[in-house]
């Protein structure tokens, strides 16, 4: 049981921290437009000026829509119950397959721990959607494949 925690917590400690890298890209790209911003002053140029300050800005709230889907990634994280145990795939669960491992939580790519890759994926993707409630020994049809769930923790 205690390697079972340990895969659990592993997997969703990397889901943390790749979230907390973007968000530090995210917060250096915001300080660093916003320093532009502040430093520009008015040229002769004048619409020119003007056009350069308003892309600034356009992607200053693009940046700003990318860091409220971070803090809700970090908020849907912190959902995931690793200690939960069920014989049947949900929010925390990590499924073995005949094709691929997955750490039901939040969308953060390919992970691994010691020489197994697992795929973090939202409850709310497709092949998610897919896997919930399944159980051990049932086959599942995605896109052009047909897999069977080998383990769930």
């Amino acid at each position: 049981m205690k390697s079972k925690l340990e895969l659990k917590k592993e997997l969703y400690n990397q889901c943390s921290d790749f979230i907390e890298h973007r968000l530090l890209a995210i917060k250096s790209t915001i300080n660093d437009i916003q320093e532009s911003l502040d430093s520009e002053t008015k040229s002769s140029a004048g619409d020119k000026h003007e056009t350069g300050r308003a892309m600034l800005q356009l992607d200053r709230e693009k940046l700003g829509q990318q860091l409220a889907g971070i803090q809700k990634l970090k908020q849907e994280l912190l959902k995931v119950n690793i200690e939960t145990v069920s014989k049947k795939v949900f929010l925390g669960s990590v499924v073995y397959t005949s094709q691929h491992n997955y750490f039901i939580a939040i969308s953060a790519g390919e992970l691994s721990y010691k020489s197994e890759k697992f795929y973090a994926i939202s409850f709310l993707t497709p092949i998610a959607k897919v896997l919930l409630t399944k159980e051990v020994g049932d086959h599942i049809e995605f896109g052009n494949s047909t897999f069977a769930i080998t383990k769930i923790m």
